[in-house]
């Protein structure tokens, strides 16, 4: 639906700077942006691009200075990166979801119960003693193990799985293809009795995850050997993300693509972790930490700070080492002709 600058504006708290009356129908990024729609600028490097787009509208940083241009309009919000997201509220077209009620295909256990106004889609499984609670969507394919509880206002996207007695809180959301609560990797090789063989340890915990959280697709929890796997409120998971057993995550973490969490780790409040980043197990990581994608994490982390490389350190000092590392060529080449000369 389209919105005139001036609503968009007032919609994100903005200053507008221009007129008020453009219609603006769509979003697109600066490069392709056409007349009648509206971009986003961030930083400078983008700013530097405003001249030359033909985007009618755009929405920037207090810290960014720009004039509209003839026939353009610009807003100046506080934080753009929220008030765009704000926008795309705004103007996203409507998220496919099957009606209200149980689809025919659909099996519900006689003992599964389920709250007001489901959306159970094609050939989702409810297994006995399941437990849904009120406004819950179900696409297509969902299976949930018995005894497992899904909390009010989740959605849970094409072949999730939830396996047995498992937790998932209120309003979370589980995109296509991610797995809670399969068995965590837990084996020893048994000599005892001659040839070797691989014992498998049972896994008999399961996982709790809190409310308002997102996992994405083909993102997998593990369930703990005993006890839980834990994933605190408000936590967001990129797509591929592995988080091994017996780990416990805080509230409000946010975890990058293909990351890897070992068994048993511990993850503090409000820490932030790069994409392709490896946690070892055992490992705990304290609140407010930064982990640069491609790190691997060996070592207890503290609090608040940030860390980089392979393996993981203080940033700081792993910036003097790489730029140490870059010398030693020029370095080698001064001792070999010192060398050479004495």
């Amino acid at each position: 639906m389209p919105h005139t600058t001036q609503a968009i504006a007032e919609m994100v708290g903005g200053k507008l700077f221009g007129s008020g009356d453009l219609t603006i129908s769509a979003l697109a990024e600066i490069d392709h942006a056409k007349a009648g729609e509206l971009t986003f600028i961030g930083s400078a490097q983008y700013a530097k691009k405003w001249a030359g787009s033909s985007a009618s509208a755009a929405l920037i940083g207090q810290d960014i200075e720009l004039e509209p241009g003839e026939g353009k309009v610009l807003i100046k919000v506080d934080d753009a990166d929220l008030a765009m997201a704000t926008v795309l509220e705004a103007y996203a077209p409507p998220v496919p979801a099957p009606p209200k009620g149980v689809h025919p295909s659909a099996l519900i256990a006689e003992t599964a119960t389920l709250g007001k106004n489901c959306r159970i889609g094609p050939n989702c499984v409810l297994k006995p003693g399941v437990q849904i609670g009120n406004d819950v969507t179900l696409h297509a394919g969902v299976t949930i193990y018995d005894d497992t509880t899904i909390g009010s206002g989740c959605e849970l996207w094409t072949n999730a799985v939830v396996r047995e007695r498992c937790i998932v809180g209120d309003r979370t959301v589980l995109h296509a293809g991610a797995v809670i609560g399969a068995d965590g990797f837990g084996y020893r090789v048994d000599t005892s009795s001659g040839a070797p063989k691989v014992v498998k340890i049972p896994q008999i915990g399961v996982v709790i995850i809190g409310s308002d959280c997102e996992i994405g697709a083909n993102t997998t929890i593990d369930r703990a050997k005993f006890d839980a796997t834990v994933l605190g409120d408000h936590c967001k998971l990129d797509n591929l993300v592995q988080i091994g057993h017996n780990c416990k995550i805080g509230n409000m973490v946010l975890i990058a693509g293909c990351v890897g969490v070992a068994g048993s780790s511990t993850i503090g409040d409000g820490t932030l972790i790069g994409g392709k980043s490896m946690i070892k197990d055992h490992v705990h990581i304290g609140a407010g930490c930064q982990i640069a994608g491609g790190s691997a994490v060996i070592n207890d982390m503290p609090d608040g700070e940030a860390w980089a490389g392979y393996p993981a350190g203080p940033i700081k000092t792993k910036f003097r080492e790489e730029m140490a590392v870059r010398k030693l060529p020029d370095m080698m080449k001064k001792v070999s002709k010192v060398l050479k000369d004495l």
